[in-house]
């Protein structure tokens, strides 16, 4: 069942099955509906995850009701509010299912336990936070140096079998333009 999360972690370190065992013990499989909540800003319940179907939104409220999309994350991705998961602090974003989703979760106390019964894990984590500092790094750099039509076409290059299941409303949000802005960039193509 978890075959899409194994691969994911072997293309950077080799598992023994009893290594994937406790992985897999650790682990914990949920079902969410098209706008379920993974995760509520400002609540105490932050995971790891690692998406085996579906797509989420990951976005904050701002103190006037509007939603700003900070990233999307889709089928064999991982997703977390990294300083919320590492330091144990009140979630900072909400993570929300944009269709059915199902998703492999993890808490920090499991991810301390398998450091510990798996030391390798402690390689994969070391590329998997790079990877997200990376990524963070990339998305502020596209936010302040890009045109929103060229982060627009960026994004459908990355997503093409992914940008019908993004409604305009919530791209608007993650380019940071109007909704109308939007219509404009979508219709000059």
């Amino acid at each position: 069942m978890y075959k899409a999360l194994r691969l994911n972690i072997e293309r950077k370190i080799n598992l023994t099955n009893e290594e994937w065992k406790n992985i897999v013990e650790k682990a914990e499989f949920i079902k969410l509906k098209k706008n379920e909540f993974l995760q509520i800003q400002d609540s105490n319940n932050s995971y790891e995850g690692f998406i085996l179907k579906g797509s989420f939104k990951t976005y904050i409220l701002n103190d006037n009701g509007t939603e700003s999309v900070i990233f999307f994350s889709f089928e064999n991705e991982w997703m977390c509010d990294l300083e919320s998961f590492y330091h144990q602090k009140l979630t900072t974003y909400n993570i929300k299912a944009l269709e059915d989703s199902e998703i492999l979760v993890i808490s920090k106390t499991n991810k301390t336990l398998l450091f510990e019964q798996v030391p390798k894990l402690i390689q994969f984590h070391i590329i998997m936070v790079e990877k997200a500092n990376v990524a963070i790094q990339q998305r502020l750099l596209d936010v302040l140096n890009k045109k929103s039509k060229q982060r627009y076409l960026e994004f459908v290059e990355r997503y093409p079998n992914k940008i019908d299941k993004i409604n305009n409303r919530n791209l608007s949000s993650y380019l940071g333009v109007s909704h109308e802005f939007l219509s404009k960039i979508k219709k000059s193509f």
